[in-house]
């Protein structure tokens, strides 16, 4: 979950909220209808009614002063007075003036809401007055409230860096998650297509939503889109253990789930080496469980001592024998090929040595042949990835359907570019 906010400290509220400040209330009516004239084009101006000018007069003067007293005095004679919306107006903004001399947040809210409410903020303090008064609803978690404004805001050109996580999460804890899901996609389509990288919150926050309400196709949408955006081992580690979660039971699925955190360095540990390596043994490919405990020691997370996983290479270097020298003439014979069957498996052992290339025409005959077709266009397209044929992996993992879909987006993501401004998560928040 991304961190809260902090409100902006009351100095800093007011150089922004003090611009606001209307100096027509104690100017003559002459030189208020001269100023009308030159700042028509910036919007509807706030004029205090006849019975509300002495309050208005008063509220300013006290102001300069920065009497914080004298102006709650004056505050509390213009209610009694205040009549039109413009007269509503002044009132909020002299309490928001008041709320910020006196350090007073909910004072500050209070008038900012009344300016609001009255109709008369000018167009140009619309996206700050709004912004605010949603922020101090969120710290509140008034959802629905902060919604409404900072929608408001937004809708009037807010260029807060904090609006967009505000209202993502105001979505999702008001109740409102199909909005904050259609937000987040939304933003962040925007910023990938510009080349920008999302802030990882933005895909955090709905993804725990999704999965809180068991819209797991959806979750896993936002997982591989985070990858794409944080080509990070661990963010990768994180949504591909819950790939491997959905392949269940199915040994052969998990063994091509492995085979892609192998393909990103999304291997973290010693369980995860080893149950590549079983998997890899099963599937009578000993050749690959010898390579990927040989990677596990190599990155120093499975170590030389250990007596399980050393044994297991080495019975699986003798079952292996010369198979990686003599495989390559094997997988050229015509018998080879013509045996849909004999050409995967084959297929298999090459892409466990690495020979991606030499694996292509062998899954490609399996692929024809019909049976299992979606496994061994998924491995095809696999091993043409890794030989570097991106454009027919992309076309491949596009057709791939059934149980292997989910990993196929995964693979998708790896070849789809990372946003130019793209940085590996340094602290990437869990997906859970």
């Amino acid at each position: 979950m991304f961190h809260r906010f902090r409100s902006m400290p009351a100095t800093a509220m007011a150089a922004v909220l003090g611009c606001a400040l209307m100096t027509t209330a104690a100017a003559p009516a002459a030189a208020r209808e001269k100023q009308k004239k030159e700042e028509a084009a910036e919007g509807p101006q706030a004029s205090p009614s006849k019975g509300f000018l002495p309050a208005v007069q008063k509220m300013d003067e006290s102001l300069k002063k920065q009497d914080a007293a004298a102006l709650q005095a004056a505050i509390a004679e213009g209610q009694g007075t205040a009549t039109t919306d413009d007269d509503k107006y002044f009132l909020g903004f002299f309490t928001l003036q008041l709320g910020i001399l006196n350090k007073d947040q909910a004072l500050q809210e209070k008038g900012l809401d009344m300016a609001l409410d009255s109709g008369k903020v000018q167009p140009a303090n619309a996206a700050t007055f709004n912004f605010f008064s949603g922020q101090f609803a969120y710290q509140k978690k008034d959802y629905a409230k902060a919604i409404q404004r900072l929608e408001a805001a937004k809708a009037a050109g807010s260029t807060e860096s904090n609006l967009p996580a505000m209202l993502l999460e105001s979505y999702v804890n008001g109740g409102q998650t199909d909005k904050g899901i259609a937000f987040a996609k939304a933003e962040i389509d925007r910023m990938m297509a510009a080349g920008q990288t999302p802030p990882d919150w933005m895909f955090v926050n709905p993804i725990n939503a999704l999965q809180k309400a068991n819209r797991t196709n959806e979750a896993f949408d936002l997982l591989a889109l985070r990858a794409q955006a944080y080509p990070d081992p661990q963010v990768w580690n994180q949504a591909l253990r819950l790939v491997l979660g959905q392949a269940g039971a199915n040994k052969q699925l998990s063994l091509d789930v492995f085979r892609l955190m192998r393909a990103t360095d999304a291997l973290r540990n010693r369980a995860e080496f080893a149950e590549y390596a079983q998997l890899a043994t099963e599937a009578a490919l000993p050749g690959e469980a010898v390579a990927v405990i040989d990677a596990g020691q190599k990155a120093g997370v499975v170590s030389a001592t250990d007596s399980q996983l050393s044994e297991m290479k080495k019975a699986q270097a003798e079952r292996a024998g010369d198979e990686e020298s003599t495989i390559g003439a094997y997988a050229k014979k015509p018998s080879t090929l013509s045996n849909p069957k004999v050409a995967g498996a084959t297929g298999d052992a090459l892409f466990g040595y690495g020979r991606y290339a030499e694996a292509i025409p062998l899954y490609q005959a399996a692929v024809n042949a019909g049976a299992d077709k979606d496994m061994w266009t998924y491995r095809l397209a696999a091993a043409q990835a890794m030989a570097g044929d991106t454009a027919a992996a992309k076309t491949g993992f596009g057709q791939v359907g059934g149980a292997y879909a989910l990993a196929a987006k995964f693979w998708l993501a790896k070849l789809n570019p990372a946003p130019a401004g793209a940085a590996p998560a340094a602290q990437p928040a869990a997906a859970n």
